[in-house]
Parts: C-alpha cells; sequence; structure tokens
C-alpha cells in the first residue's frame, strides 16, 4: 500500500492556493492536500495535531508575506515545536519575493527545504515530488 503525502498550502492568494492544488492534483503521488490562509492558522492545526502524524503535512508549501502571522513567524514558531514533532516535515518557502535578503533569509533556516519564487510551475511541482521519491522522503 503506497503512503498517503499530506501537503499543506499555506498562503493567503485565494489564486495562488487554486493553481497550486490544481498542479498538485495532477502529480501521481498518493496524497491529502490541507490549506490555510495565513501562518497562524497553520500553525495552530499543528498544535492541535502534534500527537498524530497521520494529520500532521509531510511538506508544507509555505508564503512569506501572509497577514497575522507571515511566514518567518511561522517558522520561529515552528522551530519551538518542532522537537514535539513526532516526523519529519518539509518546508518550501514559496514568494514572489526576490529580494535577496528574504532568500538569503530563507536559505539560512536549517528546516526550510528550498525557496521557491512564484509563480510555480506545474513542472517545478514535479520536479520537487521526482527528487523525493527518488530520495526516499515520500
Amino acid at each position: 500500500m503506497k503512503k498517503t503525502v499530506n501537503i499543506c498550502i499555506v498562503d493567503d492568494d485565494e489564486i495562488y492556493q487554486f493553481t497550486t492544488l490544481q498542479a498538485l492534483k495532477k502529480i501521481s503521488v498518493e496524497k491529502n492536500i490541507m490549506a490555510f490562509y495565513d501562518g497562524e492558522e497553520a500553525y495552530n492545526f499543528l498544535i492541535n495535531n502534534i500527537d498524530d502524524d497521520s494529520k500532521l503535512p509531510d511538506i508544507i508549501f509555505l508564503d512569506i508575506n501572509m497577514p497575522i502571522m507571515d511566514g518567518f513567524q511561522f517558522m520561529e514558531e515552528y522551530v519551538k515545536i518542532k522537537p514535539k514533532v513526532g516526523k519529519k516535515i518539509l518546508i518550501y518557502m514559496v514568494s514572489s519575493s526576490v529580494d535577496p535578503a528574504d532568500i538569503e533569509k530563507a536559505k539560512n533556516i536549517a528546516d526550510i527545504s528550498d525557496y521557491i519564487i512564484k509563480p510555480v510551475k506545474r513542472g517545478e511541482l514535479q520536479a520537487i515530488f521526482l527528487k523525493l521519491q527518488r530520495e526516499g522522503k515520500i
């Protein structure tokens, strides 16, 4: 039996969420996709399900600029609870920002797997999933 991959989109842009969801649907991996409009919603979901690995995401696509709690604030809070999380969560920072300061800040956070510049193309998502499958991470 194939493992279901829990994918989490954290972004306040409804159009981005929709297009990413459509692109993810076309990737041939058994998946469960959830979406949140800000970092606080996603963080609260993690906290509320911290003891249930089957509900926690395997992969998070995290925007930087969001209301309430942005991507960097989310990462600050995630690092604090990470020791209590029973599984490895791969986090991809996704942003339209090409500001070298944002890119550098993201690259300096050990728990961020990569920085992806929007708009994300379906081929990029497919490449990420193929690489993760080859490496046995999903």
